[in-house]
C-alpha cells in the first residue's frame, strides 16, 4: 500500500551540517541494494533534487508546505513514491527553521510530522565532543510530535573523537546510526546561488554522487536506517496520491459534443526551456501541462536555434542565464524566434531566469527584447517566500488569484514592473512586480502550479485559442 511506504527525513541542526551529502549518499546506497528509492526535498530548492535524481534514477520532487499548503504535502509525497520500496526526504535549513514569521510553516519538522516520518539528525561534530549530547537532547525534546530516530555524526576527526561522541550520546536515548570522517567530505562546487546544478557538470556530478554513496556505506548502519524507515506508520486516513489530471468531472457527452470537445482540446505543443541555463523547474509543471492536453517539447536555448516545431506556447523557468549570458546572446536566431512568438500573442510564461531572458539586455548583452527592461547582476541576494495576488487577467490566472511564490536571485530588473504588473506582492512588503503584455506573463516569482492546477489548464487553453 503506497501510504505505508517506508520513509526517512534527513535533517540537521543548521545549514552546512551535511544533509545533502548524507541524504544523496543514502539514496544512492539504498538504490545500489536494489531498492526503488523515491527522492524528495523539503522547500523550494531546485538544485539538490538534481543530485537526488542521479542517485536514484527517479525524478527529484519538492515538498513545500508554504508554496503548496500543508494539505498537499502528503499527496505530493505519495505521487512521487508510487511504486517505490523506500523514500528519503532531505530537509531544509535547520530542523525547526521555516518561513520567516510563520512558526513551523514550511519547516522540515512540519513536513516530518505531516508524513509521520522518523527523522535522522545529521550533526556537524567537528568542534565538539560531550556537548553533542546536549544538542541532540534539545532537538529531540523540543517538539514531542517530531520523532528523532537516530543521529549521524558528520565531520568526525578520528577514532578517538568518534568514541567520545558515541559515549556522550549513550545516555541520550537517540541511537548513533553513522559516523562520517572529516577527511572524507565530498567536494561539490558552489557559486552565488548554491551548488552547481547537475546539468552543468554531469560527469563530475555522477562521480560526486558515487563518492557520497561510498562515504555513507563506509560510515553508516544501512540495515538500521532501513529498519527505521520501515518503522514509519501509515499516513493519515484519507491520504491519496496527488494527480495532475483535472479534478473537474463532466457528464458523459454526446458523440457530437465529443467531436466538438476533441477539436477544442486538441493537443498543442508547449515548448519548455531546459539545458544548463534553465535548470529550475518542478516536475509537476510539465505533468500538469501534459494532463491539460499539451505536448511538452523541451529545448535548450544555448544550442537550439529554433523553437520546437508547432510551438503554440512557451514556458521559461528559472536557472542561471547570467552565467551563460554570452552564449544566450550569441544565439540570435532563437532570440528572434522567441521575440516573434511573443509578438504574435502566443502564451509565454517566464519565471526569474525566464524574465531575464525576455529583457532587452542582461549585463549589457542583448537578449530577446520582448520586455522593455534591462537586467544586471548585483551583490545583493534577494531570497524568501512571497504572498502574491494576480493584479489583472493573464495567460496564467484571472485577476485576484492568490498564489504563494519564492524569490531567489542576485539580479535586478529595471523597471521592476510593467504598465500591467504580474503580481501584487503582499508580504513581506507591499509592491507590484513583473510584466503582463499580450500573451506574456513574466515575473521573478517561482510558483508551484500544483497549488493552483487551473494555471496549467488556463495556459494550455490559451495556447489553443491564440
Amino acid at each position: 500500500m503506497v501510504s505505508a511506504v517506508p520513509r526517512l527525513v534527513i535533517a540537521a541542526p543548521s545549514s552546512g551540517s551535511g544533509k545533502t551529502t548524507v541524504a544523496t549518499g543514502l539514496m544512492a546506497a539504498f538504490a545500489a541494494r536494489g531498492l526503488a528509492v523515491s527522492p524528495h526535498k523539503v522547500g523550494p530548492d531546485y538544485i539538490d533534487p538534481g543530485y537526488h535524481a542521479l542517485a536514484t534514477g527517479r525524478v527529484g520532487r519538492n515538498l513545500d508546505a508554504y508554496l503548496c499548503g500543508p494539505e498537499l504535502v502528503a499527496p505530493l509525497f505519495l505521487h512521487g513514491a508510487r511504486g517505490c520500496d523506500l523514500a528519503v526526504v532531505e530537509g531544509v535549513m535547520g530542523l525547526y527553521d521555516g518561513a520567516a514569521g510563520e512558526g513551523e510553516l514550511a519547516s522540515t519538522a512540519q513536513v516530518a510530522k505531516l508524513l509521520r516520518a522518523p527523522v535522522v539528525l545529521v550533526v556537524d561534530a567537528s568542534s565538539q565532543s560531550r556537548s553533542v549530547a546536549a544538542l541532540v537532547h534539545g532537538f529531540a525534546s523540543w517538539d514531542p510530535g517530531v520523532r528523532i530516530g537516530g543521529v549521524i555524526l558528520n565531520k568526525v576527526g578520528s577514532d578517538r573523537h568518534e568514541a567520545l561522541l558515541r559515549e556522550a550520546l549513550d545516555s541520550s536515548g537517540v541511537p548513533v546510526l553513522g559516523a562520517l570522517r572529516r577527511a572524507e567530505q565530498v567536494d561539490v562546487p558552489s557559486r552565488h546561488l548554491g551548488l552547481v546544478p547537475v546539468a552543468e557538470r554531469r560527469a563530475a556530478a555522477v562521480d560526486a554522487v558515487a563518492a557520497m554513496a561510498a562515504q555513507v556505506v563506509r560510515g553508516c548502519d544501512l540495515a538500521a536506517l532501513e529498519a527505521l524507515a520501515r518503522s514509519a506508520g501509515a499516513l493519515p486516513a484519507g491520504s491519496a496520491p496527488w494527480t495532475p489530471a483535472s479534478p473537474t468531472h463532466h457528464p458523459t457527452p454526446s458523440a457530437e459534443e465529443r467531436g466538438e470537445r476533441a477539436a477544442e482540446e486538441r493537443e498543442v505543443v508547449v515548448a519548455v526551456a531546459g539545458g544548463p541555463a534553465f535548470t529550475f523547474s518542478y516536475a509537476e509543471h510539465t505533468e500538469l501541462l501534459a494532463a491539460a492536453g499539451a505536448e511538452v517539447a523541451v529545448f535548450d536555448p544555448l544550442r537550439d536555434e529554433r523553437l520546437p516545431d508547432g510551438t503554440a506556447g512557451l514556458v521559461i523557468g528559472g536557472g542561471f542565464p547570467e552565467v551563460y549570458a554570452a552564449e544566450l546572446s550569441a544565439n540570435e536566431p532563437l532570440r528572434k524566434a522567441v521575440a516573434d512568438l511573443a509578438l504574435s500573442g502566443a502564451p509565454v510564461a517566464a519565471e526569474c531566469a525566464g524574465l531575464l531572458y525576455l529583457c532587452r539586455e542582461l549585463d549589457g548583452r542583448p537578449m530577446c527584447g520582448v520586455l522593455d527592461a534591462t537586467a544586471r547582476m548585483t551583490e545583493r541576494l534577494t531570497l524568501g517566500y512571497r504572498d502574491a495576488v494576480a493584479v489583472g487577467d493573464s495567460v496564467l490566472a484571472v485577476a485576484g488569484t492568490r498564489m504563494r511564490g519564492h524569490e531567489f536571485h542576485r539580479t535586478v530588473v529595471e523597471p521592476g514592473a510593467g504598465a500591467a504588473p504580474a503580481w501584487g506582492v503582499r508580504a513581506p512588503a507591499r509592491r507590484v512586480e513583473g510584466f503582463v503584455q499580450q500573451g506574456v506573463h513574466a515575473s521573478y516569482l517561482h510558483t508551484h502550479w500544483a497549488s493552483e492546477p487551473g494555471v496549467a489548464r488556463r495556459f494550455v487553453e490559451r495556447c489553443r485559442t491564440s
